[in-house]
């Protein structure tokens, strides 16, 4: 099965603008992320929605943080850029006629429910700030150059 990856990719774009001096435009993202401007301006401009991106027109335009990243949770972007469900399993066709359907469904749905409720609970905990800070921590080492993938 193949992962939605839009979360993951947004958050690193965002991380990205946020250490990044100046907008930086689709095309730019689009490189850095290896896919097409237009889907990087179609992803933006849930965020663009969401008030968490902005983004001007013309020369020396692009997108820029429109938001504190300590105000803006993972769960956040995640509903910004049209997230999936956060899971895919559950029962196909119901069958309400048969007891052992329900009784399975039930357990399912339920273990579902309460998954998700945790997962939900741990993405709004989180905010870019965090994550911000986390990679600066990465980046900082005393008295040597930061790696090159800290840039």
């Amino acid at each position: 099965m193949r992962t939605d990856s839009r979360l993951s990719r947004t958050l690193h774009v965002l991380l990205h603008m946020a250490r990044h001096d100046g907008p930086m435009t689709s095309e730019a993202i689009g490189r850095m992320l290896g896919t097409h401007p237009v889907v990087v301006r179609r992803t933006m401009a849930g965020l663009r929605e969401a008030g968490y991106v902005r983004s001007d027109k013309g020369h020396g335009g692009g997108w820029t943080l429109a938001a504190d990243l300590d105000a803006v949770s993972l769960l956040d972007v995640h509903r910004a850029v049209g997230g999936p469900h956060l899971f895919a399993i559950g029962s196909d066709h119901p069958n309400p006629a048969c007891a052992v359907e329900r009784v399975v469904n039930e357990a399912v749905e339920g273990t579902l429910r309460e998954a998700e409720a945790l997962l939900v609970a741990r993405l709004a905990s989180v905010s870019l700030g965090e994550l911000a800070r986390s990679f600066d921590a990465r980046c900082r080492v005393d008295g040597v150059e930061a790696p090159a993938w800290c840039e």
